[in-house]
């Protein structure tokens, strides 16, 4: 074989690596976050098929991956799993030389202490622990849902008692009671952690229940006043009351004392077949129009700064979707707890809970 048969030999299996009509891109997913729109028309730009599979959580997706699933390319881990991942040589360094749209995203959600200088992982879909809302109620009770006080003040959760669910999560609502108090929650002591158990437990007999599913269809169909939760799922529930026609709208706002912040980022496996695919879709979702659709289709915030232009023109001015500086610059990423911090946070959700 001479030397220029051997060069046209290598430029042909350079080029099909790229991709063509056989080329699959395996992806773990969150199930209903991304359109069929978004996906047949990266398959049209890459000449690829994408193959998806679906987690409910983080915790079935890290105990597939651990049992040895080595089939797909991308997987879309939330913030809190990425440093545990990478400990566990789970994911592929991203080789940021491949994404040409790199400059669309906010730097003020990138390098996040759980992935410094974002070596493992992009930001896609953000999500705000706020409170949603039966808008038309809580105006005719001139109760303020812009502030924590609507969960944690006693005074105020007098009106609406009964018609209140926090999140059955001890982080959750302990980072909003925390918040309330004025406490940054990554820098909260053992004391900090004591006042906001105190601030619990005085809320708690005005709340009706802790869930962390059954919000949604209660606040849709007005069962629920107020809820402490998350902001794709007010979005909705405020969607699906406006379907069934409610005779009232629910809404949903950030709280002036600060927010937690929750970010589902693409990441590549280390075992990933096609890191090329994977990171030309990844590079595919820093386009504006492209990003937008996970906003449009789930109510996200969106760290893709080019990407409002192309929202529901109903969704541009919300506070959550679209939030100017100022209010963003109050949401937090929550670091990883210590053990000893987890330890303590377990024991004082289950006085709590049980009542001591």
């Amino acid at each position: 074989m001479n030397k220029l048969t051997v060069a046209l030999m290598s430029l042909l299996v350079s080029s099909a690596a790229w991709a063509g009509p056989n080329d699959v891109l395996h992806i773990y997913n969150w199930s209903g976050s991304l359109s069929n729109a978004t996906v047949k028309r990266f398959e049209a730009s890459c000449d690829c098929k994408v193959v998806q599979d679906y987690y409910g959580d983080n915790e079935e997706m890290l105990a597939k991956l651990a049992a040895g699933a080595k089939g797909y390319n991308m997987v879309f881990p939330s913030s809190f799993v990425v440093q545990a991942m990478a400990k566990q040589q789970l994911l592929r360094p991203l080789d940021k030389s491949r994404l040409t749209h790199l400059g669309n995203l906010n730097p003020a959600y990138l390098n996040q202490p759980y992935d410094p200088g974002n070596r493992y992982t992009l930001p896609a879909v953000l999500s705000l622990t706020a409170v949603g809302y039966n808008a038309d109620k809580l105006k005719a009770l001139g109760v303020d849902p812009t502030s924590w006080s609507v969960i944690f003040d006693p005074k105020v959760l007098a009106k609406i008692k009964g018609r209140v669910t926090v999140l059955d999560s001890s982080r959750e609502v302990f980072a909003a009671a925390l918040f309330y108090l004025g406490v940054d929650p990554n820098k909260a002591t053992e004391a900090d952690y004591r006042r906001a158990k105190a601030v619990i437990q005085a809320a708690k007999p005005y709340w009706a229940t802790f869930s962390n599913a059954s919000y949604l269809k209660e606040l849709a169909i007005g069962n629920i006043w107020v809820s402490l939760g998350y902001s794709t799922e007010f979005f909705q529930a405020a969607e699906d009351a406006k379907k069934a026609k409610r005779p009232f709208k629910v809404a949903y706002a950030p709280q002036r004392e600060g927010n937690e912040l929750g970010v589902d980022t693409m990441a590549i496996l280390a075992t990933a077949k096609r890191p090329d695919l994977a990171h030309r879709f990844i590079d595919f979702m820093l386009d504006g129009k492209n990003a937008a659709e996970l906003t449009n289709l789930n109510g996200a915030t969106n760290p893709v700064k080019t990407a409002a232009p192309f929202y529901r023109a109903d969704l541009s001015a919300n506070p959550v979707i679209n939030p100017s500086p100022a209010v963003a610059a109050k949401w937090t990423v929550l670091r990883e707890l210590s053990p000893k911090e987890r330890r303590l946070v377990t024991r004082l959700w289950t006085e709590v809970k049980v009542g001591h």
